[in-house]
């Protein structure tokens, strides 16, 4: 009843210059919004209340009671309100009792009850788990104080006219209680820390902010501040929220993955089921159809029997696709099952941002009306102003905390989808890792998770866009009417067309390539064959199709762009069109044409962003489906290898056949082995029989076809390619266990680690490289055997550790670790060895031959059976005689301290460390060559050491702003003419654009000078052509603009790119060991995609952002030149708020990227690490080493998205005040200003907040991104090696003879270090087999760099032929030289490719080499043949094998100089005598240099080179070196060769 009186009276109140409400809608409707408010939502904090809390442990702090207090005072208001009002009815002075109304009794009371409430409210708060503050109480106090503002002016006004107080105690109690009121507001707004949580609230500000503080993220101010004053590094981020850690979001995600992928899985076997069934269907019917027809003519037999040959090969092809099917569809439930809260919020947010972007158009019509009507009052005039504020500022924040949502959400389906690929990765079978390279599985990890994390971004946009498109019309039709319906009809017919593109754009969808990881993993080999050109060639081609597939991309966006920048101008001609031209009456006033303006800008942004948002759904299911492939593919079985206790033999293998593909023959067949525990076993038997093969079953690496292992204990595995993790050499070795210095040491000492350690500049806290780049082979090994040593397990796994080292070194390492007497002699032990003497030493020997276990025994048994063995032994055996004779002092470990003056046992392989270079830092004093004594006297700068050497630097990172270089060189790429034109083309269109609206705006006015008058022909048809035509211009000069800007962008991506890919194969080798692989592929593979597609497209969005707010500022200034005096103050704090973000967004970008390398660089180490790792069972561990990584990225990802926010947040801001004094200086000027330019003013007012936001957006990302040309270019600017084809070129045919003269050669690895060669003088005949000798480390290795150039000369010169090689060019030099490498690298490809990369030879040639190398039979045994494609780094195939392929390229070359380098170390007798039978008979006629651990196979040599820390000592033919008893005589008798088996040989 009092709410309809207040209304009837209020049209009284409000008609007059001062407006006021009446009194009683103050007293009840303002009283009870707050009050209804509270009361809503108390419940809940009153449910902290009822559950039981440790209340005593929380603090009662200052704020909480004085928040108390102050409400306990309200509650006394109330109470003497009540007072008073009883007072005044029923105390002694009363006159006529109850004359009081109702309110003065019910209001007190309501607020008495609202304040005890509020009592228990604020504790419920406090008692809540960590709480500061609570948002429905701040907004409680806001409303409050809001609606107590009407009365307070009331009040005063009434006091004013009247200049008396009429009810002093009420006016008195009021005052006190709005005081009261206000403080208790600003006591909400202050947060209130617990004690125990201000620790984390240092860490992570986000915790202790307010409510206030997070709606505006003013947190994050600090850290603003701090990245404008100094460059961020990685050490300010803060700490993640737990719900934000990897950890967190990896159990959830996989939580959820594992029941849909259960699901997906049991549906894919029913389909499957399905087709075998319907298949099987078919055959029978065909089978019946046959036999119906027995008498049938023999040529109709002949046909079908063709036929059906025809229907066999397409069937295989359907089996290999049939194959190629997984479960699918279920990656998008799992993620939005995940993380279905966060998605339900922003949802919420989204749709209340889109209702009340409706409103301002309404605002914007009332505001136009009120223009054209000199006659209302005022302050309706600022009241829509404010309004408009009002209404700008609640969409902004509304909008900002749907992005955050959003784009936290982005970010965590990234992470969980790398978190997830990486844990897959893990545990993955061999069938499934053959199906994709390491670079391929990276790719998962970055790009396509990536796609996942923009699409989610934006994901709302899918359901919002329709509704903002239905809810603009339904505004539309009330404004024009059915007129509507022809700009729908244009929106709907520019739909399909739309589509259209869309499905055309998703068949050129861009791939990326691998192959730039490929060239980075193999530069190797590159340089040492000069192959370079041919992969740069490849690589090239492949990039020219990609940039193709970009090109065309680039002009399907184009149209489409230019049918939605015409879109708005087709749109609105065709409604004004119609509704002018359905009936003279029909005149188009400002307030129609504006609000449908403002309306058709709404309507700009779905239509425009559906698109967009449908082709990068479309590139997302090829990701998609990736993914499901890649993470539903198949586990490794864990029930290969069983662990039952019953069984009283350490290992068993009962009768098993294993096989490495599920469908494959078996590689190992019918084995049965029984191996008690403590038992030392070793494994012999020839290339490829199969011996690695049997170490991966007892991994369980194999599929099994029949049988079972059991073990029982825990595993350690050392394979035959040490693996070895970019850490210090302490952790490789500690490998997750605890540090113990003792056994530390006992097993560094039992390793012949000791003497390497005294040379590494940080003991064993140097940092090894990735791959182990500063290790050489012999050392690697070592490690891994120490780290095996360490593990303390119960079973031992050698794979053949003992190839890679020299041989009195390998005879330590049997000593002291692994034969009867080593650290592990209690333990059981598995030896794959090609070394014959050690045999006599262990306690069983299995052979194996051609996958079957042949015979099994002790050596003296398998000796007189006279089987296998004995032959394998009688063959490269020395005879038992000599054995006998050397038996004796090769196992005492000779004390070699007294025969040597060199201290043979220092394996000091880091004199020479393969590129120790990169890690001495000249920083030993003294000489290179420590004695075993001085390791004694500790040098005193231990401490110095100790921390640690880095050898891979940090990654550089450009701090501070993007130098105008960097843009320029962009520029400069794209072609100067282009980037004029591009300027000039869209400054035209924003002209089109503007000169469209003025044109609007005078087209209203004739609205007023028709008025009542008919609205001539002519003057409509002028009217609405100009207006098309100014429309479809715009259009056309975008398409113009987007179509030279899609030839310029990808002309300078070619030019980027292939200046890197130029330089990178031209940079020396010592770049590439001090740089991560992980960093240079990400210069290829995220670099050269930014500046592929992501610069382009924020530099066209800079452009027509920058233009888009200088027009409307123009437009703005030409409606209302007041509007002058705000742009300069707003531009200022614009500025700063610019420059502000863009210092701290810039840096968080750069630490994102920096941070994000050593995630792939540990995913690509554990993938290529991962049977050892599984065979420890460190799985876990490396999970959460890759969830630290990944924490480590977010830390700086995280911040870099609240920036964003905490900028649009205050651009927003600006931008609803630049709306506000538009509006404002339009009401004071309304007498002076025509409606029509009222409306266009604040129509493009109200569309400048999102493009000022978009314009330091796209500011800042174009600065981020510019920052990848910095990058690239980084890289293409590296110094080079030498050229590779000079003036001065060799003859054809040289090197004719092949003669090498050394002349005081000198080198030393970088300027500043140490000489490796001192002066090396010899002459080497041409065809003379030259055998080079010495203990690791005294510059074998280094030779050979030298002849390569690798390094180059600091003194002195090597002649080949005559011909100084330092003249000529490297191709011309590398090209006829042939080197057969220490580690046989292979590239993923075919065979055939890895042999000849350039297709020079025939396949004739080829097969010839490859009989030559014993590969033959191997090869023609292949389905494919030449075709077989070789895993990446050659996994699927043996080291033997690998090192024969390395043969065969050799062979094909026919050089006349072969360098050998350690070439047969990690091959059997057998086969090493194959390879230096094939040496002897086809290079008989060219120069050989071999590099010999084994000197068995050097003894035929025409002479032996001894070296010893970088100098000849002895070279002369071996029969003389014997005799003079010196070095080679120490190492020969070593190895157990005597003079008279030389002269045997």
């Amino acid at each position: 009843m009092c709410v309809f009186v207040c209304t009837s009276q209020n049209a009284s109140y409000l008609n007059r210059e001062d407006p006021d409400l009446p009194v009683c809608f103050e007293q009840t409707v303002l009283v009870w919004i707050p009050l209804g408010f509270l009361w809503f939502c108390a419940p809940r904090h009153l449910v902290s209340l009822c559950r039981r809390t440790q209340v005593g442990t929380k603090h009662l702090s200052w704020r909480y009671i004085f928040k108390q207090l102050v409400v306990c005072l309200l509650f006394l208001t109330a109470i003497a309100a009540l007072a008073v009002t009883l007072g005044e009815d029923y105390g002694p002075n009363t006159v006529s009792p109850g004359k009081n109304p109702g309110v003065f009794y019910a209001n007190p009371v309501l607020y008495a009850v609202t304040w005890i409430l509020l009592l228990l409210c604020q504790e419920g708060v406090r008692r809540r788990e960590g709480s500061v503050d609570s948002a429905t109480l701040f907004l409680f106090w806001f409303f409050l104080v809001l609606c107590d503002i009407f009365p307070f002016q009331t009040l005063l006004r009434e006091a004013l006219q009247l200049g008396e107080i009429s009810d002093v105690p009420r006016f008195c109690l009021f005052y006190i209680s709005f005081g009261l009121e206000l403080i208790a507001l600003i006591l909400s707004a202050v947060a209130d820390v617990p004690p125990e949580a201000e620790e984390l609230v240092k860490k992570n500000p986000e915790v202790g902010a307010v409510f206030l503080s997070r709606i505006t993220f003013s947190w994050f101010s600090s850290m603003v501040v701090k990245g404008f004053k100094r460059p961020l590094v990685q050490g300010d981020m803060w700490e993640l929220n737990d719900t934000d850690g990897t950890a967190d979001i990896n159990q959830r995600f996989q939580y959820f993955m594992q029941s849909e992928l259960g699901a997906a899985r049991v549906r894919f076997q029913n389909k499957l089921k399905k087709k075998r069934d319907k298949s099987r269907d078919k055959a029978q019917e065909e089978a019946f159809q046959n036999g119906l027809g027995k008498g049938v003519s023999q040529d109709v037999l002949m046909m079908e029997e063709k036929g059906k040959k025809g229907d066999e090969k397409k069937k295989k092809k359907d089996k290999k696709k049939e194959e190629k099917d997984h479960p699918n569809s279920w990656l998008i439930t799992t993620i939005y099952k995940a993380f279905k809260g966060i998605l339900f919020e922003s949802a919420f947010f989204k749709l209340l941002q889109d209702l009340l972007a409706f409103v301002s158009p309404q605002l914007l019509k009332l505001m136009v009306s009120f223009t054209q009507d000199p006659s209302r009052f005022a302050w309706e005039g600022y009241l829509y102003a404010v309004l408009l504020l009002l209404v700008a500022i609640l969409q902004s924040l509304v909008l900002q905390q749907y992005f955050q949502r959003c784009f936290v959400l982005g970010m965590k389906v990234r992470t969980a989808i790398t978190a997830a690929v990486y844990k897959k990765a893990l545990v993955v079978s061999n069938d499934t890792r053959k199906e994709s390279t390491v670079g391929e599985i990276v790719n998962l990890m970055s790009a396509d998770a990536q796609r996942f994390n923009d699409v989610t971004n934006f994901i709302h946009l899918l359901w919002s866009c329709p509704l903002q498109i239905g809810l603009s019309i339904v505004f539309l039709w009330f404004e024009l009417g059915p007129s509507v319906l022809a700009g729908l009809a244009v929106m709907v017919l520019l739909g399909p067309i739309n589509g259209l593109l869309a499905t055309k754009a998703r068949t050129i969808q861009v791939s990326r390539n691998a192959n730039s990881y490929r060239i980075v993993v193999v530069y190797t080999i590159l340089k040492l064959y000069a192959w370079e050109p041919s992969f740069q060639a490849q690589v090239e081609g492949i990039r020219e199709d990609e940039l193709n597939v970009m090109r065309k991309f680039a002009y399907l966006t184009s149209v489409s762009t230019f049918i939605f920048s015409c879109a708005p101008a087709l749109v609105s001609l065709a409604t004004f069109a119609v509704f002018v031209g359905v009936s003279p009456n029909n005149l188009l006033t400002a307030e129609k044409a504006f609000t449908s303006i403002a309306l058709f800008n709404i309507l700009r942004f779905p239509l425009a962003m559906l698109p967009m948002l449908i082709a990068a759904i479309v590139q997302t299911t090829v990701s998609r489906k990736r993914l499901e492939k890649f993470l539903g593919g198949e586990d490794l079985e864990s029930d290969i290898v069983r662990h039952d206790p019953s069984f009283n033999s350490a290992i068993s293998i009962c009768d098993g056949s294993f096989a490495w593909e599920r469908e494959a023959k078996p590689l190992l067949k019918n084995v049965s082995l029984d191996i008690k525990p403590g038992r030392l076993v070793a494994v012999v038997g020839a290339v490829g029989s199969g011996k690695s093969s049997l170490m991966s079953a007892l991994l369980g690496e194999m599929y099994s076809t029949k049988g079972f292992i059991n073990i029982q204990g825990s595993l350690a595995f050392v394979p035959q390619q040490a693996w070895i993790q970019n850490a210090t050499l302490r952790d490789n070795i500690l490998f997750g266990s605890s540090h113990e210095e003792r056994r530390l040491q006992g097993v560094i000492q039992a390793c012949a680690l000791g003497p390497d350690l005294e040379l590494l500049p940080g003991s064993d806290l140097t940092e090894i490289g990735e791959k182990g780049i500063n290790l050489s082979g012999g050392q690697k090994q070592r490690v891994s055997l120490a780290r095996a040593a360490y593990s303390q397990a119960d079973i031992y796994l050698l794979d053949d550790p003992l190839s890679a080292v020299d041989s009195h070194v390998g005879k330590h390492l049997f000593d002291e670790v692994i034969g009867p007497n080593g650290l592990l002699k209690d333990k059981t032990r598995i030896l794959v060895t090609h070394g014959v003497s050690f045999l006599p030493y262990v306690d069983e020997i299995i052979v194996l031959v051609d996958g079957v276990v042949s015979e099994v025994g002790s050596y003296n048994s398998l000796r007189a059976s006279r089987g296998a063995f004995s032959e394998f032994l009688d063959t490269y055996a020395k005879e038992q005689s000599n054995q006998t004779h050397s038996e004796s002092d090769v196992f005492k470990a000779p004390d070699l301290e007294d025969t040597l003056p060199d201290s043979p046992l220092e394996d000091t392989v880091s004199v020479t460390l393969k590129r120790e270079d990169s890690i001495r830092r000249s920083q030993r004093n003294g000489s290179v060559r420590l004695r075993k004594k001085s390791s004694l006297k500790k040098s005193d700068n231990v401490s110095d050491i100790k921390k640690g050497q880095r050898l891979i630097e940090n990654e550089t990172m450009e701090t501070g702003k993007v130098k105008f270089s960097v843009y320029l060189q962009y520029l400069r790429a794209m072609g100067w003419g282009y980037t004029v034109m591009v300027f000039l083309v869209y400054f035209t269109q924003n002209v089109a654009f503007i000169g469209q609206n003025l044109w609007l705006s005078d087209w209203t006015n004739d609205a007023v000078d028709y008025y009542n008058m008919t609205y001539p022909n002519w003057k409509r048809d002028t009217r609405v052509g100009v207006f098309g035509v100014l429309g479809v211009a715009q259009g056309v000069f975008v398409f113009i603009g987007t179509l030279l800007l899609a030839n310029a962008s990808v002309d300078a991506s070619r030019i980027l790119h292939s200046r890197l890919l130029n330089n990178i194969l031209r940079v020396p080798m010592i770049f590439f060991d001090t740089t991560p692989i992980g960093r240079v592929v990400n210069r290829f593979a995220k670099d050269i995609f930014t500046v592929d597609e992501a610069i382009p497209q924020s530099f066209r969005s800079w452009l027509l952002c920058l233009l888009g707010v200088v027009g409307t500022l123009f437009v703005i200034c030409l409606a209302t030149p007041f509007f002058t005096i705000i742009i300069i103050p707003l531009a200022v704090v614009y500025y700063f708020v610019q420059r502000f973000y863009v210092a701290t967004s810039r840096q968080l970008r750069r630490l994102d990227s920096v941070s994000r390398s050593p995630i792939y660089s540990h995913f690509s180490e554990t993938v290529s690490g991962l049977s050892v790792i599984r065979a420890y069972g460190h799985q876990d561990r490396f999970l959460k080493h890759n969830e630290t990584t990944t924490d480590e990225n977010l830390k700086s990802l995280y911040p870099w998205i609240v920036s964003n926010r905490w900028l649009a947040i205050r651009l927003e801001f600006l931008g609803n005040l630049v709306v506000f004094f538009a509006a404002l200086f339009a009401v004071i000027s309304r007498k002076t200003l025509d409606s029509g330019l009222v409306g266009l003013s604040i129509s493009y007012a109200l569309n400048v907040t999102q493009t000022l936001n978009w314009l330091v957006r796209m500011t800042s990302e174009l600065e981020t991104n510019i920052v990848a040309v910095e990058r690239v270019s980084e890289y293409a600017e590296l110094e080079n090696e030498a050229k590779w084809v000079t003036d001065t070129r060799p003859p054809e045919k040289w090197p004719e003879k092949g003669r090498l003269q050394f002349d005081n050669y000198k080198v030393r690895y970088r300027p500043g270090l140490d000489l490796v060669l001192h002066g090396i003088t010899c002459d080497i005949d041409s065809t003379e087999k030259i055998g080079i000798v010495g203990r690791t480390g005294a510059g074998k290795s280094s030779l050979t760099n030298c002849l390569f150039r690798i390094i180059e000369a600091s003194e002195g010169r090597i002649l080949i032929d005559n011909v100084d090689i330092s003249t000529i060019g490297l191709h011309d030099l590398r090209s006829r030289l042939t080197i057969i490498p220490q580690d046989p690298v292979l590239f993923s490809g075919t065979l055939r490719m890895n042999l000849d990369p350039f297709d020079k030879f025939s396949d004739e040639d080829i097969w010839r080499v490859l009989e030559l190398s014993h590969l033959k039979d191997y090869v023609a045994g292949l389905q494919e043949g030449l075709q077989h494609e070789v895993a990446e780094g050659g996994e699927n195939l043996s080291v033997g094998q690998r090192q024969l392929l390395c043969l065969a390229r050799a062979l094909l070359r026919k050089s006349r100089i072969l360098i050998l380098d350690e070439a047969t170390a990690a091959v059997d007798l057998e086969t090493d005598d194959l390879i230096q039978n094939t040496i002897r008979e086809e290079f008989s006629h060219c120069t050989v240099l071999t590099i010999a651990h084994r000197l068995h196979s050097i003894m035929d040599s025409s002479r032996v080179m001894v070296l010893d820390a970088g100098k000849i000592v002895e070279f002369d033919s071996p029969s003389n070196l014997l005799q003079q008893q010196g070095h080679f005589y120490a190492m020969a008798t070593d190895a157990g060769i005597t003079r008279e088996e030389t002269t045997v040989l």
